[in-house]
């Protein structure tokens, strides 16, 4: 089943929560849990018999429907795959406010135009690749790698030999091609966690290798303001002011939506035993490359339910398994042709409207959704899933890549030989 949750409206438009706290419950959670409850009395009246497992799939704001499902109705699915999930409404709406202010006014030194995007992100690639331990035009690791963003300054020469600092083929004063102090520093800005007084946690950061993703959120050539997924839920969920000023907006902003948390939307509750204790099985994943919401999202929920249940003698593995995806943008597709199709949701669209599983690989090896199946009702965990990458991104052409993704901490490694696109090249390897 699908829901439209009780509107209908474009991408960035939170006006039909205007004054209307019941919408936003209907968006937050109850929407999705009624219509789960009434399709399944439709589907035992039709088969005439009870369901032997349910099933959810949902990414981004799927992805937190269905972590609000695991939390709030544990008894709703027996297995959940939830990607790149926009679980922390409170923070993640308002961080978009945050960023997009790093990068205006658009007349101020800070600003980063779009057509530098591309710039950074080939100096990125440049220093990340091969620090991952293969250059291979992927970057598998951002999170370890060592960027010295300096190398782009604009008017210095070129690095001496005997420097630190990499050389680099960027350095001149062409402002097409670099970037200036302040420009730098909002390039810090955006590449460190959002925290406030006192050490603060808000959000984590976009990670190096989402810049093809940043026009969504760092463009602000057209508007002028933040993307309107942060203003627009200011001011229509939180505010209740559609002629709010995002001008005003601070920290105290963060804190009244933590306290309203409107429509119940965060799916911040980390104590998952009901859903362990019924059985439960969920797969998360997140892309690396995800310029819409911070990969460091997921990796923070994944932490936090790890401490609570650990700290209830409940380990993870068993039943919570979470995949990064190398290259991955957000939920679907990829740079630098990044293996990233593995049947998750809204997958499938991209590749075709007749497209299901993974033409060629119908199997929980490489559909994360029937891995998902086989660990529920087999008990077969899914050590890892090998994603494709097709040519052009249609079914009907060569497979370029495969590639495992690995349960977090580990991390896919090349084993040294063999050909670097085929995934028996490659291993699942814990960090120490």
């Amino acid at each position: 089943m699908s829901t439209d949750t009780g509107h209908i409206s474009s991408t960035g438009d939170g006006s039909w929560a205007l004054n209307s706290p019941e919408a936003q419950a209907d968006w937050g959670y109850r929407a999705m849990h009624g219509s789960v409850s009434v399709a399944k009395e439709l589907t035992k009246s039709y088969y005439r018999k009870a369901i032997s497992y349910s099933y959810y799939s949902g990414c981004s704001t799927g992805g937190r429907q269905g972590l609000k499902e695991v939390q709030m109705f544990p008894d709703d699915f027996d297995g959940v795959l939830a990607g790149a999930p926009a679980w922390w409404t409170t923070h993640l709406q308002t961080w978009t406010v945050k960023l997009g202010l790093y990068n205006l006014p658009n007349d101020g030194a800070n600003h980063i135009p779009a057509s530098l995007f591309p710039v950074i992100s080939a100096e990125i690639l440049r220093q990340c690749d091969a620090q991952d331990g293969l250059a291979d035009g992927i970057i598998s690791d951002p999170y370890g790698c060592n960027f010295y963003p300096e190398t782009l300054l604009c008017d210095q020469d070129p690095s001496p030999t005997n420097a630190t600092a990499p050389s680099s083929p960027l350095y001149n004063a062409n402002s097409s091609a670099c970037l200036t102090g302040p420009q730098i520093d909002t390039l810090y800005h955006i590449y460190n966690n959002w925290v406030e007084t006192n050490q603060t946690f808000v959000f984590p950061h976009l990670a190096l290798g989402s810049e093809a993703q940043w026009s969504v959120l760092l463009d602000t050539s057209m508007t002028n303001s933040p993307n309107s997924l942060g203003t627009s839920w200011v001011a229509n969920f939180l505010l209740s002011d559609p002629n709010w000023d995002y001008n005003n907006f601070s920290y105290n902003t963060v804190q009244l939506a933590d306290a309203v948390n409107p429509g119940m939307a965060n799916a911040d509750d980390f104590d998952l035993t009901p859903f362990y204790k019924k059985g439960g099985k969920l797969l998360h994943y997140h892309g690396l490359s995800d310029g819409l919401i911070a990969t460091g999202s997921s990796i923070y929920f994944y932490k936090q339910v790890l401490k609570t249940m650990i700290a209830k003698g409940v380990s993870l593995d068993d039943w919570y398994r979470f995949f990064l995806v190398p290259g991955m943008q957000h939920c679907t597709n990829s740079v630098n042709d990044a293996p990233w199709y593995f049947a998750g949701a809204n997958q499938p669209f991209e590749l075709g409207s007749s497209v299901y599983s993974v033409p060629g690989f119908s199997d929980p090896k490489h559909d994360i959704l029937l891995a998902l199946m086989a660990w529920t009702e087999e008990d077969k965990a899914p050590d890892s899933i090998i994603a494709t990458k097709f040519a052009n991104d249609s079914v009907t052409a060569p497979v370029v890549r495969q590639r495992p993704l690995c349960p977090f901490p580990t991390q896919a490694r090349y084993v040294g030989t063999g050909n670097e696109d085929d995934p028996d090249s490659w291993e699942c390897r814990g960090l120490y």
